[in-house]
């Protein structure tokens, strides 16, 4: 007789419930048949079936290393990986109950501050968000509330309409938000050799309806910095002559993360008074996986207080500047990993390493001679060139296709108002993205030339190219 029978007794009386996830489904049922698509299966199946079955889908995606089109950081290092792992329950916005995740925010923020030369880096106001996208929103709100609250009269009773001035190169989401928060979007053109806004241009459409004027410090079209001291410059200007002070916002996406480090004497950021934001992705060359980006505003006086709404939740006081309300830490404290474990010098040799291999590249390109180049690869790590004046039997579309057979993706598009006659390939160059790597690059390229000179003509535009790649 079992000494521990009445426990069975017991156990058989009194069942306990499990996470279902720690029970296998019927094996066999995974290997009988396919799981629906477009509806939730009848079942459960056994976790090993259902990984494989998304794993082998998701091989047929690209390489992202092989990525040349995107901005966005595909190589993190093992230790990153694993803190990421250890952070991926944790909810951004759970200050009270995760308090030492926000405080690896508020520690990015001022060192961000810090970098980009805030007059009083504690003094400076910031968050973390998504990315790129909804800090250029969050800024732009500021911005706007900012000329309403100046401008109440005229705004809420005279129907006054903001406007907001950019350069036909910005991003989408500056579109977006011209669409979603009713300003009127005023677009400086690009005009012969110049691919993105002009100082002068831009001040002239400047009025008394202006919230603000974004300048891309690294232009997504072809990589290179808008001039903000000289917008600033303009501006200043400007007010001298019409008494309007109309504030600067730097769209650093990229270059917020490159300038500080290899373009020290460049004057961009906080030093000039009217740059009154500036924001950038942690997910681009600020090293870190997507989903991460930064907003900094050089003072409280930046950022109106009714736009922080002050939330109790989970038993303590919350302020909160976003459009999204959970958000994942993950890519926070991945951030603050990347501070740490680079420093200024760390950062410097990763970005240089990336503007050298850009440079390299640019370089070889040229020197086959069936090219044009736009850039060099010596503000971001990015060029553009298109083919070379009396290249008539292939077009950068052509290119883009075959070197998509090999592997690598390059993105061709055309350009905007008023350079619509202009298509161009574009190269990112990322860490992780190694000379070694180029060599291969260069090697298919050169391969593929030959073939591309004994076309009778180009193939053809696709019918739906996009436009640009603005990520």
């Amino acid at each position: 007789m079992a000494l521990h029978k009445g426990m069975d007794d017991r156990a058989a009386k009194h069942a306990y419930a499990v996470n279902p996830f720690y029970g296998e489904a019927d094996p066999v049922a995974s290997m009988a048949e396919e799981p629906p698509r477009h509806r939730l299966p009848e079942g459960p199946m056994t976790p090993r079936a259902a990984y494989q079955f998304v794993h082998d889908e998701l091989m047929l995606d690209g390489n992202a290393r092989l990525n040349l089109a995107t901005f966005v950081s595909t190589w993190m290092e093992p230790q990153a990986r694993v803190l990421m792992s250890e952070c991926f329950d944790k909810n951004m916005v759970d200050k009270d109950e995760y308090p030492r995740t926000a405080e690896l925010e508020r520690r990015c923020v001022a060192m961000l501050a810090d970098l980009w030369h805030a007059p009083d880096p504690q003094a400076a106001v910031g968050c973390s968000t998504t990315g790129s996208s909804e800090a250029c929103m969050l800024a732009g709100m500021a911005l706007k509330r900012r000329w309403a609250r100046a401008n109440a009269d005229r705004y809420q009773a005279g129907g006054a309409r903001p406007n907001l001035v950019m350069g036909t190169n910005v991003q989408v989401c500056w579109d977006k938000f011209c669409n979603y928060w009713e300003v009127e979007a005023r677009l400086v053109p690009m005009e012969g050799e110049r691919f993105h806004l002009d100082p002068q241009a831009a001040a002239a459409l400047c009025d008394e309806n202006t919230i603000g004027v974004v300048a891309i410090l690294g232009s997504t079209f072809d990589g290179s910095y808008e001039p903000v001291a000289g917008l600033c410059a303009a501006l200043d200007a400007l007010r001298d002559a019409k008494g309007l002070d109309v504030p600067v916002h730097v769209d650093g996406a990229s270059g917020a993360m490159i300038a500080p480090f290899l373009d020290e004497d460049l004057v961009w950021d906080f030093r000039l008074p009217r740059v009154a934001s500036i924001n950038t992705s942690g997910h681009k060359y600020g090293l870190v996986y997507p989903g991460v980006g930064w907003a900094l505003w050089r003072d409280r006086e930046a950022l109106p207080e009714e736009l922080v709404f002050r939330v109790n939740y989970l038993g303590g006081d919350m302020p909160t500047f976003a459009l999204n309300f959970s958000r994942p830490g993950a890519q926070v404290a991945a951030q603050y990993y990347t501070f740490l474990r680079l420093g200024r010098e760390g950062f410097r040799a990763v970005q240089q390493t990336s503007r050298n291999v850009a440079r390299t590249m640019a370089e070889r390109i040229d020197a086959f001679g069936d090219f044009r180049m736009l850039t060099h690869g010596d503000q971001l790590p990015v060029f553009a060139f298109t083919t070379a004046d009396g290249v008539d039997a292939f077009d950068v579309f052509d290119v883009s296709r075959r070197m998509r057979e090999r592997g690598w993706l390059v993105p061709a598009y055309s350009f905007p108002p008023n350079r619509e006659d202009l298509s161009v390939l574009r190269v990112v160059c990322r860490n992780g993205f190694s000379l070694d790597m180029a060599e291969m690059f260069l090697e298919d390229l050169g391969t593929l030339l030959p073939e591309l000179r004994r076309q009778s003509g180009p193939l053809g535009r696709p019918e739906r190219v996009a436009t640009a790649f603005h990520h």
